[in-house]
C-alpha cells in the first residue's frame, strides 16, 4: 500500500516548490492539492466536513500551477489533484492542462474529480447543482477521449465539439488514473463504469471504506471490468501504524496523511513525524 500526504497549498502558506522534495526525500510516494476557484461569500450549502469552513478553501492555488511547481522541484513524487472540480471546468481546456502536467513530470500525474458540493460555488461556473453528475461524467469522458484520440470528437447533453487536434498527449498510457471522489454506492458504479479508482474520505468510516472496497471489486467483476483496473485511495487518514496495517490489510491501495495549512516550520514537523511513522510502519 502506497502512502502519501495532502497538502493545502495557498498563498499564506509554506510554497509548495519547497515542500515537494521535502516529501520526495522522506519516501512517500505522493503529494495531493485540493481545489476550489473561490468560494462565495454568501452561502447555503453546509460544509462536509461541518462547522466552519476552514479558510484555505478560498486561498488554494490552481492544482495545476501548484503541481507544475512541484514537478520542477521532484523526480520521482506522485503528483494530483483532491480534488478537481471538473464540473467547474472546460473539458477541453482541463485535457490539456493534465496531459500537460503529466508531460513535464514525466508521467507522475494522478487525476482525483469530484463533482463539488457547494452549490452556490457551482452557480457561478454556470453549472446546475442537480445535474453535476451527469455533467461530471461527460467532462471526463470527453478528456479521455482527447487524450487517447490523434482527431477527437465527443456528443453528448452537455460536451459537443467536433474533431480536434490537442497536444502533448498524456505520457501515461492509456492516460493518468482518474480517480472519483464520493462516498455513495452510486459513486462505485461511477468508478467502473468510466474512471480508474476510488477517492474515499476517511470521514464516513473505516468499515464503510473496506465494505466498499469489496463492493467495487465485485461492481467491476459484474460490469465486466478486470477488478485489478480498479483502486482505492483514502483521503485524511491518521498516521498511526495499527491504522495503515487495517487499511493494508482490507485492499486498499493508497492512504493519504493531511498536511496543515501553515508555514514551513510547522508543516515539516508534522511531516516528520508522519515519515517516522511511515518508515516504523514499513519496516514492521
Amino acid at each position: 500500500m502506497h502512502v502519501g500526504v495532502y497538502y493545502p497549498a495557498t498563498d499564506y502558506t509554506m510554497q509548495i516548490a519547497e515542500l515537494a522534495p521535502a516529501v520526495e526525500e522522506r519516501g512517500f510516494e505522493s503529494l495531493f492539492v485540493g481545489e476550489h476557484t473561490h468560494i462565495p461569500t454568501s452561502r447555503r450549502s453546509p460544509s462536509p466536513y461541518g462547522g466552519t469552513l476552514p479558510r484555505d478553501y478560498s486561498h488554494f492555488l490552481d492544482p495545476f500551477v501548484a503541481l507544475t511547481a512541484a514537478a520542477g522541484q521532484t523526480t520521482t513524487l506522485k503528483l494530483g489533484t483532491c480534488i478537481c472540480l471538473i464540473t467547474e471546468r472546460d473539458p477541453i481546456t482541463t485535457a490539456k492542462a493534465v496531459a500537460s502536467v503529466d508531460f513535464v513530470s514525466k508521467g507522475r500525474f494522478l487525476l482525483g474529480v469530484g463533482p463539488g458540493w457547494n452549490a452556490e460555488e457551482l452557480a457561478n461556473h454556470g453549472t446546475d447543482f442537480k445535474s453535476r453528475y451527469r455533467l461530471m461524467r461527460e467532462r471526463v469522458l470527453a478528456m479521455k477521449a482527447i487524450w487517447t484520440q490523434e482527431e477527437a470528437r465527443f456528443s453528448g447533453e452537455f460536451v459537443r465539439f467536433d474533431p480536434i487536434w490537442s497536444w502533448p498527449k498524456p505520457v501515461q498510457k492509456p492516460h493518468p488514473p482518474v480517480l472519483l471522489g464520493g462516498n455513495t454506492a452510486h459513486t462505485l458504479r461511477r468508478v467502473v463504469e468510466y474512471c480508474d479508482g476510488w477517492f474515499a474520505r476517511v470521514l464516513i468510516g473505516e468499515e464503510t471504506i473496506m465494505a466498499g472496497v469489496r463492493e467495487l471489486k465485485t461492481l467491476a467483476e459484474q460490469m465486466g471490468r478486470d477488478a485489478r483496473t480498479v483502486s482505492t485511495t483514502v483521503y485524511g487518514v491518521q498516521a498511526e501504524s495499527a491504522i495503515l496495517d487495517r487499511y493494508c490489510e482490507g485492499g486498499v491501495d493508497r492512504v493519504v496523511l493531511p498536511l496543515p495549512a501553515e508555514v514551513s516550520g510547522v508543516v515539516l514537523s508534522v511531516l516528520d513525524r508522519y515519515a517516522t511513522v511511515r518508515q516504523q510502519w514499513a519496516g514492521g
